[in-house]
């Protein structure tokens, strides 16, 4: 049971940890459009970002154009509030990380209390008879 809870959370926390890695990238991506003075065109753009390699072979390239277009809104919101775009990117960065560790120790807290239970859960074993 312990390896089954141990898995179930690896496979999670990988998963959780591409979505940060993919985020940080649409991020950093819309970030130097809008810096180039582009933002007008990014909206356009935002649909010809090129998924890498890595990231093809696990999401659907639909889902990424739907995160590309909400990282998009949430980056032209963030370029009117804040005055330069190169700043924008040291603390978005650090931001999306943050939330990726509060996510993991979100899956680590029920993964550690599972394991403790399937520890404490122990099914009785049958007496074997003397012969």
């Amino acid at each position: 049971m312990k390896p089954l809870i141990w898995g179930v959370f690896g496979l999670l926390a990988l998963c959780w940890t591409g979505l940060a890695a993919a985020s940080v990238q649409i991020t950093e991506w819309l970030l130097t459009m809008a810096g180039s003075g582009q933002m007008t065109d990014a909206a356009t753009a935002a649909g010809q970002w090129p998924v890498p390699a890595w990231l093809a072979a696990w999401i659907d390239p639909a889902w990424v154009k739907n995160m590309q277009v909400a990282w998009l809104g949430l980056v032209q919101w963030l370029g009117q509030v804040l005055p330069s775009s190169s700043g924008l990117m040291d603390w978005v960065t650090p931001l999306v990380w943050i939330t990726w560790a509060l996510g993991m120790v979100c899956l680590l807290v029920p993964t550690v209390a599972l394991h403790w239970l399937a520890g404490k859960l122990r099914t009785p074993t049958t007496l074997r008879q003397a012969g």
